[in-house]
């Protein structure tokens, strides 16, 4: 099966974020729309940028440079300290909102992660799933990301550093000759500094150059390093996505509607889907949820959420949906239209924890005994092959590829 890889980079992530949290903290500029950089303490001669604004690039102010070199160039240039507590929690915050689409992340540094999507698209597609992360950091979190789309970790993280910002690229291999082959060699992932002029030495001066190049003459010259920058330069990469195996929180998922429903059955409908899903990855980790949350947007970007406790700890699809569902009743009113509806679960424990009750009712094991045996088909032939009757109408107003 060929991998589904996104890449998701945080633009300008430290300026960005510290922006983020002084609006949210009163200060009146947004301070990505002025002269403006994150650096060291400026008492210290040695206080450098470490990220730059916008405007402040077009007065030549680079990364790495020191403050005192920046202000040279930009006499009303803005400083403004760095704040690692700060950046964990938004980096926290993008990680937590990426869980709700598959559980395979690597967090490869504070501001970027590769998400293993292929066993998660549930009847999407790659790129509108990407779509959907770039949208929902943007209106969620308020900072945006660029984001990679492709089939393994290497074309991805390329295609993420295409054009800036707040972009989505993708970069497969039959795109390889027109995208990447005629960027600079230097362009290409892991091609360090000291390494670029004995490519250009060697008539090496774009990734085709490259890709084209004799590979056992880069091995003689490089050693291994010269046979991955071969691999890399004609597209392949086979490392997988490392992620930590924890068992999480809570699980969710929404969906941002193709259009605003005002509908509260076409809602029920959506939920469903939404709560399969759900359930369907709770049932993975072989954990039972406690809480079941719900969550509108409507189209003037209103958030409404409630939650309820359910009865017992389950895993049980009928039952979380008809918890979901009360919710829903209890929450919509008919004059709103909604734009995003999301449901999660949380108290999340191990089923193994749960003590069999004397009480048990019959319909609850049959609930059960369903959901193992379409769990077990979705496994087998793909998620969408089988689906409730409940979901069957959402395809006359909402293509299934939206959820």
């Amino acid at each position: 099966m060929k991998k589904q890889i996104l890449h998701v980079d945080v633009n300008n992530a430290f300026l960005s974020w510290t922006a983020v949290e002084m609006l949210k903290n009163g200060y009146e500029t947004d301070i990505r729309t002025i002269p403006s950089v994150i650096g060291g303490d400026e008492r210290k001669r040695s206080g450098i940028v470490l990220a730059k604004s916008p405007i402040a690039k077009t007065f030549g102010i680079v990364t790495g440079e020191t403050l005192y070199q920046a202000r040279m160039k930009c006499s009303n240039l803005q400083v403004f300290s760095s704040n690692y507590k700060s950046y964990k929690k938004y980096s926290d915050m993008l990680y937590n909102l990426l869980l709700d689409y598959t559980d395979k992340i690597e967090r490869y540094s504070i501001d970027e992660c590769f998400l293993d999507m292929t066993e998660y698209l549930q009847g999407d597609t790659l790129l509108n799933k990407a779509k959907e992360i770039n949208r929902r950091v943007r209106e969620e979190l308020k900072f945006t990301v660029n984001i990679g789309v492709s089939e393994n970790k290497l074309l991805a993280k390329m295609a993420s550093d295409f054009t800036k910002p707040d972009k989505i690229h993708t970069l497969y291999k039959e795109e390889i000759e027109e995208k990447m082959w005629k960027l600079p060699v230097s362009e290409l992932f892991m091609i360090g500094r000291r390494t670029i002029p004995k490519l250009n030495n060697m008539r090496i001066k774009t990734i085709k150059d490259l890709a084209i190049y004799d590979k056992n003459i880069l091995i003689k010259k490089f050693g291994k390093h010269g046979k991955l920058m071969w691999e890399y330069a004609n597209g392949i990469d086979n490392t997988e996505v490392i992620y930590k195996k924890e068992k999480p929180k809570g699980i969710g998922n929404s969906i941002t509607l193709p259009q605003d429903i005002n509908n509260i059955l076409k809602l029920e409908e959506i939920l469903l889907s939404i709560t399969e899903q759900v359930t369907f990855r709770l049932r993975k980790y072989n954990m039972l949820a406690n809480v079941v949350n719900v969550q509108l947007r409507t189209n003037e970007f209103k958030d409404f959420s409630h939650q309820k406790k359910l009865g017992i700890a389950t895993s049980n699809t009928k039952e979380i949906y008809n918890k979901a569902k009360e919710i829903l009743e209890e929450m919509y009113n008919n004059k709103l239209s909604i734009r995003l509806i999301g449901m999660r679960v949380d108290n999340l424990i191990e089923k193994n924890q749960v003590q069999i009750s004397l009480f048990d009712n019959t319909e609850s094991k049959k609930q059960e005994k369903l959901d193992e045996v379409v769990d077990k088909l979705k496994d087998k032939y793909g998620y969408n092959t089988i689906t409730r009757a409940g979901k069957l109408n959402i395809n006359k107003n909402i293509k299934l590829k939206d959820l």
